[in-house]
Formats: structure tokens, sequence, C-alpha cells
């Protein structure tokens, strides 16, 4: 049972940020709204576009590597790749967004990714 939920959690995970990725290229000045700092709208679709990006591509690198290299490789992803939302959690306290936005969103995330890193090496 704890091996169905580290690794479906993983991969709920890893789709989610691969959706946040595609949302920033496809609709990027909402996605930016529901990041909590509200982006320019005459001159930040460059940045928001290379944010598309990296999700995304963080998103591809964690399903290749729970379905080619295993549980062990996914969780110390997980484990480092939780600084991301753990900064985004500074990012959105020092440029105007909400304490909601910064700890229910980004800072919930980095302590479910942590836990996910948790269970995958518990099980592997």
């Amino acid at each position: 049972m704890l091996t169905y939920l580290a690794y479906g959690l993983a991969v709920v995970l890893n789709l989610m940020i691969l959706f946040i990725g595609a949302r920033f290229l496809l609709v990027p000045q909402a996605a930016a709204a529901a990041y909590g700092v509200p982006a320019k709208t005459d001159g930040d679709r460059a940045y928001l576009a290379v944010k598309g990006v990296r999700d995304g591509v963080c998103g591809l690198i964690g399903l290749a590597l729970l379905a080619f290299a295993g549980p062990t490789a996914e969780a110390w992803f997980m484990l480092v790749v939780a600084l991301v939302p753990f900064g985004d959690t500074l990012i959105v306290l020092r440029n105007g967004g909400t304490k909601a936005a910064a700890f229910g969103i980004h800072f919930a995330t980095a302590v479910v990714v942590l836990i996910c890193a948790a269970l995958l090496f518990a099980v592997s």
C-alpha cells in the first residue's frame, strides 16, 4: 500500500508541475497571478515563458526518473526540487504577494514534496 501511495503521489506532483509549466506557456498572465505575484502586462512574457519551459521540464524529468531509474532516484530528485517551492515562498513574500499564497500554495507544496521524498525513500 505504501508503494502505491509513494508512486501515486510522485506521479501526481510531477503531472501538476508539468501542468503549471504548460499554463505559464499558454496563459502566462493568469498563471502568474495564481503564482501569487501578478506579472506586468507589458514586459514579462519572456520570463513567464522561461518559467513555463523549466517547470515543464522538471515535471518530465521527475516522470522519467520514476519510470526508468526507480524510487531512490526520484526521492533524491524530490528532495532537491523541494528547494523550488521554498524559494517561491520567499519570492512571493518579498514581491508583494500575500502570506496566504506564499504559505498556502508554495510552502505547503514544499512540505508535500518532502513527504513524497520520504515515502519514496521508505519504499526503495
